[in-house]
C-alpha cells in the first residue's frame, strides 16, 4: 500500500528532531534485539568458546568479510538443477518465486550477529540491514510514482529491518519440518509495505515520513514426501509473483520500477508451493485479497495460482501467476492480478529478468462523482455520467544485467505502465523510466547502488503533485549487513 507523502515541508528543526529521533530508536532496537537473540541462542545452540567478547567476534567477522579472508565452508547441500547465478555480487543464487524456501536449497547463511553471539551454532537466526539513502531529484517536493525515494532530495533513513526466522530443512526427504519468520521493519519504506489493519493508522490516518510495520510474519512446514517437496506457508508475506521485493536487499536495483510501485505488496493466508520435479513447480493458496489484514471489512476470500518452469540447461525460466483472485469489486487494493515473469541468461555474465502484468478492479468510483472513494485509496477517472468504471492498468519491465567481477554488476532497467484510469497514481497517463545502476560490494556485507533514472508521463503532468511530464534523479543507497 502507499499514500502520497504529505504536501507541506517539514521545518529544519523537525527535520533534526525527527532524524534524532529515528537514530536513537534504531539504536535501541539493535541492542533490544541482540539481547533477546543472545538469550534465544544459548537455548537452541552452545555458547561460543572463544574467549574473545561480542564486539571482538563482531569486529573479527567484518574485518575478514572485508579482507576477503574468511575461511570458506564446505559446497552447501543442494538437490536439483544447479544455480545459474552468484550471490554477491546478485541478489539471489537461482530464479526466485515467492511465498517458500527455494526448495530443495540449504540454509547456510552465516550472518555478523549470530556469528558474534553464539558462532552461527543455531538454527534460529537473527540478523538484517541497515539503508541509509540519498537523492537528486528535478522535482521539488517528491518523486513519486517513482518509490523508494518518494520524497525529493533527501538523506533517510528507508529501512533498518531485523528477522528472526528459522527456515525448515528442504533438502532432506525423510521427516517433517518446521521453520518461522518474524520482521522488524522501521524507515520511510514503511508506506509501501503498511496493510489496513496491521499498525496502519501511521500512514492511513497521520501520513506519517517514518514508520513501522512488521512486514513478514508466518510459518512454514515442509513434507518430503509429496512429490519432490511441499511447504505450506501460514501468515502474512510477500505478494508472490514478479522480479521485485519490498525488502530491499533482494532487489536488482535502489529504486523500484513504475512497475511494482502499484501492484500488491503483501498477502496474508495459506499457500501451499510443490515441487513436482526439478523443473516444474506449482503453488496454490487462499488469501484474504491484498494488503489488507483478515479482519478488516476489506477482507475477502481470494485465489493465488502460479506455475514455475525452469529448463534443464537453467538458462531460462517462467513463472506465470494469477494472484489475489475474487469477484474484483471495489475495495482497499483488491486488484486482480496475472502476472508472468520470465529470466534468460546469455553466456557467462549477462542475464535478463522481463516482468508483465494486467491488474484491475470493478466498480470503482468516479473522481467527479457523488461516492466518496476508501481512505487511503484513489477514485478512477471515469467516462462523463459513470459514477463507477472499471479501472484497468497494465505495465512491463525488463532488467539486462551483466556481472563485471565477483563484486560488482551493472543493470540497465526499462519500464512502462498504463495506469488508464489513474486509480493507482493518482495520474490518468502512460508513464515510462529507463534506469542505469551500478552495484558494488565490500565483501558480502556493505553494498552501494548509485544509479540515473530519467521517468516520462506521456498524456499529462505525472510528477511533482502533477506539474511535470518530465523527472530526473540521482540515488544512492547504502546497505549494511548485521
Amino acid at each position: 500500500m502507499k499514500l502520497n507523502p504529505e504536501s507541506k515541508q517539514e521545518s529544519r528543526s523537525k527535520v533534526r528532531r525527527r532524524s534524532g529521533w529515528v537514530i536513537g530508536s534504531g539504536l535501541w532496537a539493535m541492542l533490544s534485539l541482540a539481547a533477546f537473540a543472545q538469550t534465544a541462542a544459548s537455548v537452541e545452540g552452545p555458547a561460543s568458546t572463544s574467549t574473545d567478547g561480542f564486539l571482538r567476534r563482531l569486529e573479527r567477522f567484518y574485518s575478514e568479510d572485508f579482507k576477503g579472508t574468511a575461511a570458506s565452508g564446505p559446497p552447501a547441500p543442494r538437490r536439483g538443477l544447479p544455480s545459474p547465478l552468484s550471490s554477491p555480487p546478485f541478489p539471489n543464487v537461482d530464479w526466485s518465486y515467492g511465498g517458500s524456501p527455494q526448495i530443495g536449497e540449504a540454509d547456510t547463511n552465516v550472518y555478523p550477529l549470530m556469528t558474534a553471539i553464539n558462532g552461527a551454532k543455531s538454527r534460529i537466526k537473527m540478523y538484517g540491514w541497515v539503508e541509509p539513502t540519498f537523492n537528486l531529484s528535478t522535482s521539488r517536493d517528491r518523486n513519486y510514482p517513482e518509490t523508494n525515494d518518494v520524497y525529493s532530495n533527501r538523506l533517510e533513513m528507508n529501512q533498518f529491518v531485523v528477522y528472526v526466522e528459522r527456515l525448515p530443512d528442504t533438502v532432506q526427504r525423510e521427516h517433517i519440518d518446521w521453520g518461522f519468520h518474524l520482521t522488524s521493519f522501521f524507515g520511510t519504506d514503511y508506506r509501501s509495505t503498511t496493510d489496513k489493519g496491521y499498525l496502519s493508522s501511521q500512514l492511513i490516518d497521520h501520513d506519517r515520513q517514518y514508520g513501522f510495520d512488521p512486514v513478514l510474519e508466518y510459518v512454514d512446514v515442509y513434507f518430503p514426501h509429496l512429490a519432490k517437496g511441499m511447504n505450506v506457508r501460514v501468515g502474512r508475506w510477500i505478494s508472490i509473483p514478479g522480479i521485485e521485493a519490498q525488502l530491499t536487499p533482494n532487489n536488482y536495483d535502489f529504486s523500484h520500477s513504475l512497475l511494482y510501485s502499484i501492484d500488491p505488496f503483501t498477502d496474508t493466508g495459506v499457500l501451499a508451493t510443490i515441487q513436482l520435479n526439478d523443473q516444474w513447480l506449482v503453488q496454490a493458496g487462499l488469501t484474504g485479497s491484498h494488503d489488507v489484514a483478515l479482519w478488516t471489512p476489506d477482507a475477502k476470500p481470494s485465489f493465488t495460482g502460479c506455475v514455475n518452469y525452469t529448463t534443464k540447461s537453467v538458462n531460462d525460466n517462467f513463472y506465470l501467476c494469477a494472484n489475489g483472485i475474487n469477484d474484483g469489486e471495489y475495495a482497499f487494493n483488491n486488484l486482480q492480478m496475472y502476472d508472468g515473469t520470465w529470466y534468460h541468461k546469455v553466456g557467462k555474465n549477462w542475464h535478463f529478468a522481463t516482468e508483465a502484468y494486467a491488474m484491475y478492479e470493478r466498480d470503482v468510483p468516479s473522481v467527479t462523482g457523488p461516492i466518496a472513494v476508501e481512505k487511503g485509496t484513489t477514485g478512477a477517472a471515469c467516462r462523463a455520467g459513470e459514477v463507477k468504471c472499471l479501472a484497468p492498468e497494465w505495465a512491463m519491465v525488463n532488467y539486462a544485467n551483466r556481472q563485471l567481477s565477483a563484486h560488482d554488476f551493472i543493470s540497465f532497467r526499462s519500464d512502462f505502465l498504463n495506469d488508464k484510469k489513474g486509480q493507482r497514481t493518482g495520474t490518468a497517463t502512460k508513464y515510462s523510466e529507463g534506469t542505469v545502476m551500478l552495484s558494488h560490494w565490500v565483501g558480502s556485507t556493505v553494498q552501494i547502488r548509485p544509479e540515473v533514472r530519467f521517468d516520462h508521463a506521456w498524456d499529462r503532468p505525472g510528477y511533482d503533485k502533477g506539474t511535470r511530464s518530465n523527472q530526473f534523479t540521482f540515488a544512492t543507497d547504502l546497505i549494511v549487513h548485521f
